[in-house]
């Protein structure tokens, strides 16, 4: 593997780097709401933070965690706003985040009295969605108990047709895929695969001897391992909480993927013996080409960042790699494509969805975002070999561009 040096100089003053006349999107830029909670009942403290509104709306998951922040709100709402600037999606970005465990039996009740707290923007401007520690299905039945319906009632009751718009919805998120996995759980995972798969083009390097190290098998890492595993790529390693699961030959990720809890979390006794078992913090220094972060956010610091081998890192966590680690990287040449493209598919797939964009043949979907996620990615990366630029640094522009254009727009059409 060979290190690219182009990235040493990450451009953080604002310079044009795309040469369109507008200044890098700022990523400290204030929200445009911030909104706190108590739960009267636990303690609990929740938050919503909008950061941008196009055409009055803004989407954004709500997580649930025992020690969410404020700042980890605010960080994420910053990259939701980037990311649906990116793909041109007509909508701002927002998160909410309730510091809470959401294993405890109180869970469904407090996130119910969030969304009661938080109706007023729910039932007008903000779409929610699954996140951290919060399934659709309990948002959804939170949305039922506060009177909403679903989680996508601030657009849906602006549709030309909002009971239509809700069927074609709810269709939507019933889709299963030929392997028999709900769409909606996998399409992120996809979209995350074909990110690297366009590193892989780029480089001009050959899927079959390319490797790939994936820390996370839940929804997003487990996907993505897994149509990269179907597209012929190496998948040397797979992490969950119990370790590493390492074999320099490629692992079986269909089969590995089998044996996972509800969790995600594989169940040893299943392992094949060739396969070594390795602590959790090994697969940062897998002998990869690519290293994708599909876990928690902030998983590569500055304390692990020299433990990094993969010459790319592909964010499938949002904000898997903090700032002053992705400095230290790439002074090494290590390249990172950030989540605000790499993994936006699900958010994009929901909106495509909404309006129409996508049908119920799953291959619509996988095909839409195999052509959107292929040229976000070449772009980036030619841009950013233009300029001389992190890809980081050019998607924040690309962010900028877009969504200046869009603040003069109408509200976007739904069917």
């Amino acid at each position: 593997m060979t290190l690219d040096t182009r990235w040493q100089t990450p451009a953080d003053d604002g310079q044009d780097v795309l040469g369109l006349g507008v200044e890098q999107a700022p990523r400290d830029t204030e929200p445009y709401r911030r909104i706190h909670w108590t739960d009267p009942v636990t303690g609990a403290q929740g938050h919503l933070v909008v950061q941008s509104l196009v055409g009055g709306l803004a989407t954004g998951g709500t997580r649930m965690r025992k020690g969410c922040t404020l700042h980890e709100v605010e960080d994420l709402a910053r990259g939701m706003s980037a990311k649906t600037a990116v793909f041109g999606l007509p909508v701002g970005g927002a998160k909410g985040g309730i510091d809470f465990d959401p294993t405890d039996p109180r869970a469904p009740e407090v996130l119910a009295r969030f969304f009661a707290e938080m109706k007023p923007w729910l039932d007008a401007h903000w779409v929610t969605a699954e996140d951290l520690g919060v399934t659709q299905q309990r948002i959804d039945e939170a949305f039922a108990a506060v009177g909403l319906g679903q989680s996508f009632h601030a657009a849906i009751q602006r549709s030309t047709d909002p009971q239509a718009t809700l069927q074609r919805v709810r269709a939507g998120l019933e889709i299963r895929t030929d392997d028999g996995c709900i769409l909606g759980d996998v399409i992120g995972g996809y979209g995350v695969a074909e990110a690297c798969l366009g590193v892989v083009q780029h480089r001009g390097w050959n899927r079959a001897t390319t490797d790939v190290a994936v820390q996370g098998v839940g929804t997003m890492g487990g996907a993505a391992a897994y149509y990269l595993h179907g597209a012929g790529v190496r998948v040397v390693a797979l992490a969950d909480v119990q370790g590493t699961l390492y074999d320099p030959s490629g692992l079986d990720v269909p089969a590995l993927l089998d044996l996972r809890d509800d969790y995600g979390v594989i169940d040893r006794a299943g392992v094949p013996a060739h396969v070594t078992q390795l602590p959790r913090e090994a697969v940062l220094a897998t002998d990869a080409d690519i290293f994708v972060p599909a876990a928690i956010s902030y998983a590569v610091r500055p304390e692990n960042a020299q433990d990094v081998v993969a010459s790319v890192i592909v964010e499938a966590a949002n904000t898997g790699v903090t700032r002053e680690a992705e400095e230290l990287l790439a002074r090494r040449g290590v390249m990172v494509i950030p989540d605000v493209v790499a993994n936006t598919g699900a958010a994009a797939w929901a909106w495509w969805m909404l309006f129409g964009e996508v049908g119920t043949d799953p291959e619509d979907s996988f095909q839409r975002l195999h052509l959107e996620m292929r040229a976000k990615v070449a772009r980036l990366l030619a841009e950013a070999d233009r300029a001389g630029v992190s890809p980081r640094d050019t998607a924040w522009d690309i962010a900028g561009v877009n969504r200046a254009a869009m603040q003069n727009r109408p509200p976007a059409y739904i069917p």
